[in-house]
């Protein structure tokens, strides 16, 4: 028993040494903990005046898409129920009118903005054009039949009026401030999908001479403008409106990142022409002009850049009672100097019937300055 005591001493001291000793070496081999302390923080659009890196344009959306809608039309088209009817050399032998046709129903559809809680929509008027019926619906899920108040092919505009209540309208942006650059929105119904925005920034302002219409004051824009989009509203990132989109620049008849809008200033005049004489008013002089060419301009020994040639004066017409005659090469309006003959037309167009202008003009190189009193245009019958 003594012999068993004297020999558990050291063996239990051993086993205490071999603890420690493992003990030393686990902590030597063991990789330090590291802490890492993470803290939560709220990012806010504004802080101290410093706009943060995520920008949107929600606000401006919400407050002008309710009074973006959607156009649906409907025209009942007459066609010979057999197509060797339309051969031109079978209708000089048979009378067409007798003959057996058959009808159908031809859909599209486009897109047009309120502007007034009265029930305003202006839209384009190729979009309704023909149109023997003409749905609106608005975002709302509500549809109504609308009326044509008027229409203006020269700008490609039409008014309709809706018969709904509480109706939303847009805020129109008619400053004509707009830059090249400018963020701008475009809302519309592309291929019926549905209500769909679209951004990009303003290419141009003042484009012409697209040969799309007889006034052309066209905003350009790289926001995809599609069919199906027109007559809907471009708008600037406060959600005012500064346009109406109208046409596109395509060749596969997608967007290619070129498409025209008409100011809103211009929309907003045509609305109350149309409203107030069930016609757009304008100012007409009665003149042909024609754009000044470099050997036009040796001929004539014209030195300046601006001006246009009259080639044109309508017999007792405003300019005819004035005194302007064929070959009068024009300069100014109002003080204003005329860059070209589509610019022209535009500021007299603009121009009430019975004011006056002041013409600057240059005849057999004398200059003269002639007070012209401008009567309205007249449509011509189609």
């Amino acid at each position: 028993m003594r012999k068993f005591k004297l020999l558990s001493w050291p063996v239990t001291v051993g086993i205490l040494l071999a603890l420690l000793i493992i003990q030393f070496f686990s902590e030597r081999a063991s990789t330090p903990e590291t802490r890492v302390n993470v803290v939560e923080t709220q990012i806010s659009p504004i802080t101290d005046g410093i706009l943060q890196p995520r920008i949107s344009y929600a606000d401006a959306v919400d407050k002008a898409s309710p009074a973006v809608v959607n156009i649906y039309t409907q025209t009942l088209v007459r066609e010979p129920a057999n197509p060797l009817l339309s051969d031109p050399l079978f209708q000089q032998f048979f009378n067409i009118d007798r003959l057996p046709q058959q009808e159908r129903i031809q859909s599209s559809l486009g897109s047009g903005v309120i502007l007034s809680a009265d029930g305003y929509v202006v839209t384009n008027n190729h979009v309704i054009s023909g149109a023997d019926s003409i749905v609106v619906s608005l975002q709302d899920g509500r549809e109504s039949l609308a009326q044509v108040i008027g229409s203006d092919p020269e700008t490609d505009l039409a008014l309709l009026k809706v018969n709904l209540n509480e109706l939303p309208s847009i805020v129109m942006n008619t400053s004509e401030t707009l830059r090249v650059g400018d963020v701008v929105l475009a809302i519309g119904n592309p291929f019926g999908v549905g209500q769909t925005v679209t951004q990009g920034i303003v290419s141009a302002t003042g484009r012409n001479s697209i040969g799309l219409n007889t006034y052309e004051n066209f905003i350009q824009t790289d926001a995809a403008i599609n069919p199906g989009n027109s007559g809907g509203a471009l708008i600037d990132p406060n959600g005012h409106m500064v346009g109406i989109n109208t046409a596109i620049f395509s060749q596969s008849g997608g967007s290619h990142g070129i498409g025209f809008a008409i100011p809103a200033l211009t929309a907003l005049q045509v609305m109350q022409d149309l409203i107030e004489h069930g016609r757009v008013i304008r100012g007409w002089l009665g003149i042909e002009v024609q754009e000044i060419t470099p050997r036009l301009a040796e001929s004539f020994n014209f030195a300046a850049e601006n001006g246009v040639i009259v080639t044109g004066v309508v017999r007792n017409g405003p300019a005819h009672q004035a005194g302007l005659q064929p070959g009068d090469i024009l300069t100014a309006i109002d003080a204003e100097s005329i860059s070209n003959a589509r610019s022209l037309m535009l500021q007299i167009a603009r121009t009430k019937p019975g004011e006056n202008i002041r013409l600057e003009l240059l005849r057999n190189e004398r200059h003269l300055s002639l007070i012209v009193q401008l009567s309205e245009q007249v449509r011509s019958p189609k």
